[in-house]
């Protein structure tokens, strides 16, 4: 059974840092791709970054490219998310999610297999 159980979301303030975690279990194949995808308070989910395996190649939305980082540790079954400079416009619910025999993440949410529950990342002073 497949498993991803997000970490990390919290309150920050404008400026600052957080790292989310995806903790991965169950999975089997070889050549899948993992994404983050947010959603904010009346808005559509939105694809944030996309990271492939096994080649590792990695993919931004514009809006965070230059201040996120996707990553990911193999031997921990974990794939992570540095957010620096963060912004209020950063307020959302991020969930991880991954699409098995994928190369790149889809821009539809609804294209990605299995999904984590989610974890909330409020920006505010």
């Amino acid at each position: 059974q497949v498993q991803l159980v997000e970490s990390g979301g919290g309150l920050m303030q404008p400026g600052g840092s957080l790292r989310l975690s995806c903790a991965v279990s169950g999975f089997t194949w070889d050549y899948y791709a993992i994404g983050w995808y947010r959603q904010a308070p009346g808005k559509e989910r939105e694809r944030v970054s996309c990271i492939s395996s096994p080649d590792g190649s990695t993919s931004y939305a514009d809006s965070v490219k230059g201040r996120f980082t996707i990553s990911r540790d193999n031997a921990r079954n974990t794939v992570y998310l540095q957010m620096n400079s963060l912004k209020p416009e950063d307020t959302a619910v991020y969930y991880c999610a991954a699409l098995p025999r994928g190369s790149s993440c889809p821009k539809d949410p609804y294209d990605m297999v299995y999904w984590g529950k989610g974890t909330l990342v409020t920006v505010s002073s």
